[in-house]
């Protein structure tokens, strides 16, 4: 229960009202099911339940629930992932609040968070705004593989997080948690079947060795004709999805205060690309589509010993991804007018990545200054190379190039209870980056930087059930270099980029104990800005080309509001509801035409997102049915191009006895033409003389679907 105390500050009136608010509420909808014979069929008889699932947030340096970790973060659950019937993360990304994509691709690969994130990578080195993490391998910047069989949930926390990981989490953190393996021998297998061609099986074996070592193997293959038409070639496939997913996990308890965990992975994506038409439908006319392809294994081990007073964590791991991307440049066939030209496009890189990290965090016998402070204390290394071929019709020969970098860092972080309500928390990251490039055009960079980044945060329990906190963080992005030999000198390097961060926060239970809220304020002041400008070029038969570079241009600020209520109405009915709010606005930018962009919203950043799930379970029955919508958006800083807004529904309806499970799905299910891609400052179709005109990549139509689920033992 919440603590009644008297009413002495704004935030205590604010928990006060919503408290009421929500029990009122509950009062209306108990009083409503209990009188109405009809939904009483429906909700069955009203019983609340105080056991909202207390689910574990690992992606920080210490685990602890959602509600008492002080920062915005949203967890996607495993029943989410399967009422959806997700494949990818960009299935669900819809759900969590001020995050999003861009296409430009078949699987979304890049994200933002609150406004902030790359788009895209063509011949330039990218340094990532946004971390992500698959079993603690990192993956920033190569998102295609986050594919979500067997994941246990998905942890995006918003925000920089200079403590926990340093330069590629200036926005924030995405995490994907596989699940462990289990004490108990099963078996399950997935078939599913839908629109578009849409096949899907998959198996996990669950196999416990022995009391102490225990083992999960997970397999699945997903394929899809695509939502594509290529009018030229008579073909639905150009666009398809062929997607291979293979696990196996470990768990050794080796002795009693020493536990072992390898995950090892191979990921094969091999999809096509054509998503782009000159008739901006979904009727294409190349000759030469492209692909989308990534082949990642990994190798990921976790060492932990619990001593007298403190536990070390050692984490090491190893991933080799081929990454390819290649596409019909000019969308079309040859001879299709005679102005056309044609063209092809392809991006080969291979790239190694290897990491090791230590931690020493104390235990409740190894607090220091008279018991009152927990502490970390860490040691991070990783090095990643990255080789690069592309082929380019308008190239003499093949574009070559290397690039490497080592990061080293330290960090530590203090967590001091001030008194039996108030805990205080300082965390700080220093890190050295050696970086070396080369290429065959005789480009060659290598400089050396240093950064730094961290957290304070205040944290009070404003009763049983309530954290309240206020925090200030600084985030952090490394500098580069644009290696077109063309750019004038003065373009062709740019510097750190960094934000400040301040934000408040409440989580709370509320109507005892049956309503979680979590409620986040924040602030982004964001300096020495990166971002995507280009030189527009002619080639001698008239056709365009863009040289990208990325410079320090711009200054802005980032605010906004996220919020996330769930909902227990009854052991057999929740809801769920979330929202963000975003201004994300350029201070100071302008652009390589000259045009002064400020005040304007930086790309990318919807100023709303939201989604509203009902997820109800009677007996043997369960169903879901969910809302998900986004405001328009900039697609680009270099041009006035615009997504629509949108909402999209989702639904779900199962049966479930014994071993076996049965569901019907659907996604979009009013069929809704929406964006994910688009681009405005270029003509690229010969009949219309290319002329410049905008130019746009769908987001997935309607997809319906049945998934079948048997599992034995357990």
């Amino acid at each position: 229960m919440i603590a009644t105390s008297p009413i002495t500050s704004m935030p205590g009136l604010l928990l006060f009202l919503l408290e009421r608010l929500m029990n009122f509420i509950n009062t209306i909808v108990t009083t409503i099911i209990r009188n109405n014979p009809g939904l009483l069929l429906f909700f069955a008889a009203y019983a609340h339940s105080n056991d909202i699932p207390e689910i574990l947030v690992t992606a920080d340096l210490r685990q602890s629930t959602t509600m008492e970790t002080a920062s915005s973060l949203t967890i996607v659950s495993e029943q989410v992932i399967e009422a959806r019937s997700a494949q990818h993360f960009e299935d669900i990304i819809n759900v969590i609040p001020n995050v999003n994509f861009a296409s430009g691709s078949n699987r979304a690969r890049f994200f933002q968070i609150r406004g902030i994130g790359e788009r895209s990578q063509f011949v330039n080195p990218v340094n990532p705004s946004v971390g992500v993490l698959i079993d603690d391998v990192d993956f920033s910047g190569a998102g295609t593989i986050a594919t979500l069989m067997d994941v246990q949930q998905v942890e995006v926390l918003r925000g920089p997080q200079g403590t926990r990981y340093g330069a590629n989490a200036l926005a924030g953190l995405i995490n994907f948690s596989t699940n462990e393996p289990d004490d108990a021998f099963f078996t399950s297998v997935k078939l599913s079947g839908g629109e578009f061609g849409t096949q899907t099986a998959g198996g996990v074996l669950n196999v416990p060795i022995s009391e102490t070592f225990l083992s999960r193997f997970v397999f699945e293959s997903h394929k899809s004709d695509g939502y594509v038409e290529n009018d030229f070639q008579d073909s639905n496939t150009t666009n398809d999805r062929d997607e291979l997913t293979s696990r196996a996990k470990f768990s050794w308890q080796v002795k009693k205060n020493w536990s072992l965990n390898l995950s090892l992975a191979s990921i094969d994506i091999d999809n096509g690309y054509d998503a782009f038409s000159l008739d901006n439908n979904r009727h294409t006319l190349s000759d030469e589509p492209g692909f989308d392809r990534q082949n990642s294994a990994y190798v990921s081990l976790k060492s932990s010993w619990q001593l007298e007073t403190m536990n070390i964590e050692v984490l090491w791991n190893q991933s080799d991804s081929d990454l390819d991307y290649g596409y019909d440049e000019d969308w079309s066939f040859t001879g299709i007018h005679p102005w056309g030209y044609t063209s092809t496009d392809h991006y080969f890189r291979e790239r190694d990545t290897t990491s090791a990290e230590i931690r020493l965090l104390s235990n409740e016998s190894g607090r220091v200054f008279a018991d009152t402070t927990d502490w970390v204390l860490g040691f991070y290394y990783l090095s990643s190379s990255e080789a690069l071929q592309r082929q380019y019709t308008f190239l003499p020969s093949d574009f070559l190039s290397d690039y490497e970098f080592d990061t080293f860092a330290i960090f530590t972080q203090l967590d001091v209870a001030l008194s039996d309500r108030m805990t205080l928390s300082a965390g700080l990251r220093l890190e050295q980056r050696d970086t070396e490039y080369d290429d065959s055009d005789g480009a060659t960079f290598s400089p050396d930087d240093s950064f730094w980044g961290g957290k304070v945060a205040l944290e009070y329990l404003a009763g049983e059930n309530t954290l309240a906190y206020g925090s200030v963080s600084r985030g952090y992005k490394a500098g580069g270099f644009n290696i077109d030999g063309s750019l004038d000198t003065d373009l062709r390097s740019f510097d750190e980029e960094y934000l400040i961060e301040y934000e408040l926060g409440v989580k709370t239970l509320l109507a005892n104990e049956r309503v979680a809220l979590q409620l986040a304020i924040f602030y982004d002041d964001r300096h020495d800005q990166q971002v995507k400008s280009s030189v527009v070029r002619s080639r001698p038969d008239g056709s365009t080309e863009f040289i990208d570079f990325l410079g320090n241009a711009a200054e802005g600020t980032n605010r906004g509001v996220e919020m996330d209520i769930n909902w227990f109405v009854n052991d057999n009915f929740n809801i769920n509801a979330n929202a963000g709010w975003l201004n994300a606005e350029f201070d100071e930018f302008i652009n390589e035409f000259g045009e002064d962009l400020s005040g304007r919203d930086q790309a990318h950043a919807p100023s709303y997102t939201f989604s509203l799930n009902f997820n109800y379970q009677q007996g043997p029955w369960f169903g879901s049915v969910s809302a998900d919508g986004k405001d328009n958006f900039f697609f680009s800083d270099r041009h006035s191009i615009k997504s629509k807004r949108y909402t999209l529904y989702n639904a779900s309806l199962g049966f479930e006895s014994g071993q076996w499970k049965v569901t019907l799905w659907g996604r979009n299910l009013t069929d809704k033409d929406y964006y994910v891609r688009g681009f405005g400052s270029f003509g690229n179709d010969p009949r219309n003389f290319y002329v410049t005109e905008p130019y746009f990549q769908y987001g997935e139509p309607r997809v319906t679907g049945v998934t079948l689920q048997l599992t034995m033992g357990g």
